[in-house]
């Protein structure tokens, strides 16, 4: 459809154009025809192709006008509709016609100004203001022997209504009053009329009479609906003068009432000797006339032609202009309603041209990408669909919760675990969900995950169901999207029950074992020496009394190595319990190193606090500090007291939680698995005993926070702790 409005709109600019160009060449066809004519005078030819040239200009006024209303008409449809581009099309439209029509006007003027002085130049005669004033004078005798026979026309009328004379009883008075008049007014015809009939009529006598034409009963009609009756008729040699009055009578209804006068020969002669002076004269400047006219309409015809030119032309670049526009809204709607299939088709190679390629290119883009958002859609619902089947298949049970705490899903070992419903699960506040006593400390940390929006790692709390209580490990993780600061959180459950009951056992098997050993070492030495004290008692030495000394001695040393030993395993066994109080982490640092400096020379301690660390948070500093003490005293060790130990903090905005690191210079950590070293039994000390870190690892638990080892770059180890903020 619009395809075939726009074929009709090129055939009918197409047609158009044709005439105007038509036109163009007819007018300056005949133009030159007249410019070089021998005689430029009046006569029939010149003056049909004068009226055939005001014709052309007519036409082409009108086809300008037709235009030019067309799309004033289109432009006001479209604002009306707000049409795309619309606004913009009227001011390039106003603009062309302004920038043209206004300057064409100017000089239209101007020039016919010149056109006419430089005529009226050339035919110039100082007969002019002479026959001008004698053609004055006759016009102003008839004009005044018109208004005359009115004047008595009119003072007949109101005597005849003022006296009732109209009445067919009062006749023979009329009669007499009117021929009086007739003589008095020195007139030569006075008629009465009632309605459409003649009443009667007096004539001077002295009248050519065979030259009298009384009114038709057309001009009695009119006389009596108005209009002006002023009639001059040629009668003999002369001229009949004629007005008349109409009134309507109460009685009789319309009257009219006629008065005439006639002008003699002699007057008419001489009027008409004027008149054809005068019509000489204006035959003689016919050519002047004639050739004012001729550049009149030349310059008009131009006129034209500019205006319409530059108004085309505006029309033209405006469309040009705003057809994309409307293209590119047309397809943007089109998009938006989801159809990206459209293209749009336009050979220009302006910035138009280039503007619509970009969004042809933008849409080829948007397929694409739909395309592969299906494909990763598809994927993601493959992705979500393994999830589902891995959730489900995990004995490590799993929570989702939203922004508002709402249960998303939960797998079933989740529910297993925590011994919940199968069904109506999903879609509850997890208050709700969880709103038994037994869920109490499995609701606090949830709560304090969503206060703090903050990661808890690792923290075991106990669970009783029914008889059994069981010890469960909680890792709650916040979910943040990159619109969203926060937009959830992970619950994930696992059961430690049996495995701590294992490990439980395992450690202290091996602490047994450990302990055992340890006591057995010095036990030889005490054996070896109490028997060489027996024996040297037995044989009665008189030196005895030094190897009884010495061994005593030995015997109170490994005594004392036991002793000092089932010390360390009894502290280990009963750490305090912490108690949580604002503290600055950056003061224990620096506390902490103070200790250490000036003791070891050739230490350097580097501190490095991030601005961002919060000045507070909740731990027991005695506990913190024995924690970096006992990791500082343990990279002097590693180091032979020699090297640089760097004690940093920073803080994770993310997760909220303080990180603190120390790290050293020394060999670094030789075993494989550096979680091992925090085990109470391993230790890489030739006389350690391995519970310093393991002391150092329960206090960091204890505080709801981790300790990981590692070795750092380039050279060193590194201990890593977290804790909440």
């Amino acid at each position: 459809m619009d395809e075939n409005q726009g074929r009709r709109q090129k055939k009918g600019t197409r047609v158009v154009v044709s005439v105007i160009l038509l036109l163009v060449i007819l007018f300056f066809v005949i133009d030159v025809f007249l410019r070089g004519s021998a005689e430029f005078s009046p006569g029939k030819v010149t003056s049909i192709l004068l009226a055939a040239l005001q014709f052309i200009v007519l036409l082409l006024a009108l086809i300008l006008f037709f235009v030019l209303g067309r799309y004033l008409v289109k432009l006001y449809l479209e604002r009306k509709q707000k049409v795309v581009g619309s606004h913009f099309k009227t001011k390039l439209v106003i603009f062309f016609t302004a920038l043209s029509f206004i300057p064409t006007l100017l000089l239209f003027i101007f020039t016919s100004r010149i056109i006419n002085n430089s005529i009226e130049q050339w035919f110039r005669l100082d007969i002019t203001r002479l026959v001008k004033d004698t053609r004055a004078v006759a016009d102003g005798f008839y004009a005044t022997t018109s208004d005359e026979t009115f004047h008595f026309a009119q003072q007949l009328a109101r005597e005849i209504q003022r006296s009732e004379l109209a009445d067919p009883a009062r006749r023979p008075r009329l009669e007499d009053f009117v021929k009086g008049k007739l003589n008095e007014y020195r007139l030569d015809e006075i008629s009465l009329f009632l309605g459409g009939e003649e009443l009667f009529s007096l004539l001077n006598p002295n009248l050519p009479l065979q030259d009298y034409r009384d009114l038709n009963a057309d001009e009695v009609r009119k006389a009596h609906l108005g209009l002006d009756l002023n009639d001059i008729t040629p009668m003999g040699a002369g001229e009949f003068v004629r007005r008349g009055v109409s009134f309507i009578d109460p009685k009789m209804g319309a009257v009219l009432v006629t008065a005439g006068k006639f002008l003699p020969q002699n007057l008419t002669q001489k009027m008409n000797s004027i008149m054809a002076l005068d019509e000489r004269y204006r035959m003689r400047g016919t050519q002047r006339d004639l050739t004012k006219t001729l550049y009149t309409l030349t310059l008009i015809f131009v006129t034209l032609i500019i205006v319409f030119t530059a108004i085309w032309i505006g029309f033209h670049i405006a469309k040009s202009i705003t057809v994309p526009i409307e293209k590119l809204a047309y397809a943007t709607k089109e998009v938006s309603r989801g159809n990206l299939a459209i293209k749009i088709e336009d050979p220009a190679s302006d910035e138009i041209g280039t503007l619509i390629d970009s969004f042809n290119q933008m849409t080829a883009d948007l397929r694409k990408g739909e395309a592969e958002v299906a494909a990763k859609t598809a994927e993601v619902a493959a992705r979500q669909r393994t999830i589902e089947i891995v959730l489900n298949a995990i004995s490590t049970g799993v929570i989702a919760l939203d922004a508002r705490g709402i249960v998303a899903t939960i797998n079933p070992a989740a529910r297993e675990m925590l011994d919940l419903p199968e069904k109506n699960a999903t879609g509850r506040p997890y208050r709700d969900l969880l709103a038994s006593e037994r869920y109490q400390a499995l609701r606090a940390a949830i709560e304090t995950a969503f206060v703090n929006r903050a990661r808890i790692s690792d923290r075991e709390i106990p669970m009783t169901m029914g008889v059994q209580t069981k010890t469960l490990s909680l890792n709650l993780t916040p979910l943040r999207k990159p619109e969203e600061d926060f937009s959830g959180l992970i619950v994930a459950v696992d059961d430690l029950t049996q495995l701590i009951t294992a490990q439980k056992i395992a450690a202290w098997k091996e602490v047994a074992q450990r302990v055992a050993h340890e006591i057995k070492n010095p036990l030889t030495p005490i054996q070896l020496n109490a028997e060489r004290i027996i024996r040297n008692i037995h044989k009665g030495d008189p030196s005895g009394g030094e190897v009884v000394a010495e061994g005593a001695r030995v015997i109170i040393q490994e005594a004392q190595t036991i002793k000092a030993l089932v010390d360390e395993f009894s502290d280990f066994a009963r750490l305090p319990k912490i108690h949580l109080q604002p503290a600055s982490l950056g003061d224990i640092l620096r506390q902490v190193a103070n200790l250490f400096r000036g003791i070891y020379a050739d230490i350097v301690f580097e501190i490095r606090i991030a601005p961002d660390v919060p000045a507070e948070i909740q731990l027991d500093a005695e506990q913190i500090k024995r924690v970096f003490i006992n990791l500082i005293d343990n990279a002097i060790d590693a180091m032979n007291k020699k090297g640089t130990i760097t004690l940093q903090a920073d803080y994770d905005r993310d997760s909220r939680r303080v990180r603190a690191t120390v790290t050293d210079t020394g060999p670094g950590i030789s075993v494989e698995d550096p979680e091992k070293i925090f085990l109470p039994t391993f230790s890489t000390k030739k006389k350690g005993r391995g519970l310093g870190l393991a002391i150092v690892s329960q206090i960091i638990r204890e505080h709801d926070g981790l300790i990981r080892a590692e070795n750092n770059r380039p050279m060193g180890a590194k201990f890593t702790i977290e804790l909440p903020a």
